[in-house]
């Protein structure tokens, strides 16, 4: 019997982690007939997966939920939940503070997604009570197929949680411990997408360098190279890396690679011993600059992005000067710039030395001032290079100019040509770089 479409609108706030839990969520509601929708007036189900590593995006997760609370008093019938990292620090609180929310689930628990809205699907006539599930669950997040955004780049999750406990940070309260996937299963889903006609994957998890010490079947450089040879692949990215545990085995897996991309994601987060010591990174910036040292010498004309937090607790004038003394050597391609946020529940929150707002924006403006320097004299040493761009389409605001992504990460606009196709790799010659971007056309072929 085919069942009738029912739409659901998804919110997805913070990483790729999240958007790529969301494209597996949206593959279980596929399973009982859901499609999806952009229109959250016409939804019969809108889901809300949520982050918390920031205050901002709790605060613009509880914003949406206070706009549709008017939806639901439109639409009784209408089901709403709430996944994620935020769901799962505040759990019922969540229900006490939005009674119109109908269940909350948390990371280890999106499995269940299926089987919970089925359940208050069948109760839609009847009492429909809130379902609340934050427990911790040692499971993976297997089942169904992931309803995937775009045609070129995957996401592929190749473990969950994190083990690092740095002192700013709730990942690991809300994420749990570490637990990698086995590599057959995630080979079995790069396979899969790449005979769909995806061209890149990116494997993803909170610190892939740790990936595997779990099970010990395969560490993470043993993982990649297996990446490397499904076929149809074309390119192989991976985020996060964690400093602690980049080794030289992995350094060499770039290298030798023939898809995987010559970009390292590396977040440092601070310049000063001090603070990466009150941040527990367990590095030292000798430690770091020694990284870098390693993989510029083996993958040249890799790009190093990375990932800076001004304003830590005890932040000083000294310290703060380190950190841009440490750009200005690294220089990095470019770089992620946060103010740092008190998270309640983190060991941080409670430190002194909190630093004044005034102070952390003058210092952010300085540090994205010099690194938004270094990254225009980065790109500008790419004038007049060929760059291979594996091809992602007609650019946002004119659909005569069409981008993609160099290997290294940069993204590239050019005019588009008659022929010219999505998932196609293009000789694009570089005439105009800039800060975030890098402007050219196309290469003619000889002949």
């Amino acid at each position: 019997m085919t069942q009738n479409k029912r739409l659901v609108k998804m919110f997805v706030y913070g990483c790729q982690m999240n958007f790529a839990e969301a494209e597996r969520m949206e593959g279980q509601l596929r399973e009982i007939g859901f499609e999806s929708t952009e229109d959250a007036e016409k939804a019969d189900l809108i889901l809300m997966h949520t982050c918390c590593v920031r205050e901002t995006a709790e605060d613009k997760a509880y914003g949406k939920i206070g706009e549709i609370k008017r939806l639901k008093r439109e639409k009784p019938s209408l089901l709403f939940g709430v996944t994620g990292c935020m769901a799962q620090k505040e759990s019922e609180a969540l229900i006490r503070r939005a009674p119109h929310i109908d269940f909350v689930l948390g990371t280890g628990r999106i499995g269940e997604l299926r089987r919970v809205v089925e359940e208050l699907l069948a109760e839609r006539d009847g009492y429909k009570g809130h379902i609340v599930d934050v427990a911790e669950s040692g499971t993976l997040p297997e089942d169904g197929t992931p309803a995937r955004q775009g045609t070129v780049s995957a996401w592929v999750p190749i473990m969950y949680g994190c083990d690092n406990f740095c002192t700013y940070c709730i990942v690991p309260y809300v994420r749990g411990r570490e637990r990698s996937r086995l590599p057959e299963d995630i080979l079995r889903e790069i396979e899969d997408a790449t005979a769909k006609g995806f061209k890149e994957i990116t494997l993803l998890g909170q610190n892939v360098n740790s990936y595997g010490k779990d099970h010990k079947l395969a560490d993470f450089a043993e993982l990649l190279q297996m990446a490397d040879k499904v076929d149809g692949i074309e390119r192989v990215r991976f985020m996060t890396s964690h400093p602690k545990d980049l080794s030289p085995r992995l350094i060499a897996a770039v290298r030798d690679g023939q898809h995987i991309c010559e970009h390292f994601h590396l977040p440092v987060q601070h310049g000063s011993d001090s603070i990466l010591k009150a941040m527990n990174r367990n590095y030292t910036t000798e430690r770091y600059k020694a990284l870098v040292r390693s993989i510029r010498e083996n993958v040249p004309g890799a790009s190093l992005t990375t990932d800076l937090i001004v304003g830590f607790p005890g932040e000083t004038d000294e310290d703060f000067e380190s950190l841009l003394d440490f750009l200005r050597e690294i220089r990095y391609d470019a770089a992620y710039t946060f103010l740092y946020s008190p998270r309640s529940g983190t060991p941080a929150a409670k430190l002194d030395g909190q630093v004044p707002d005034e102070v952390k924006h003058e210092r952010l403006e300085r540090l994205m001032a010099l690194q938004n320097q270094i990254s225009l004299e980065q790109n500008q040493k790419l004038d007049g290079t060929v760059q291979e761009v594996l091809i992602e389409g007609p650019s946002r605001t004119d659909a005569t100019i069409w981008t993609g992504r160099t290997r290294t990460g940069k993204i590239v606009l050019w005019p588009h040509q008659k022929g010219e196709g999505v998932g196609e790799l293009a000789q694009i010659r570089i005439t105009q770089p800039q800060t975030w971007v890098l402007k050219g056309e196309r290469e003619r072929a000889e002949g």
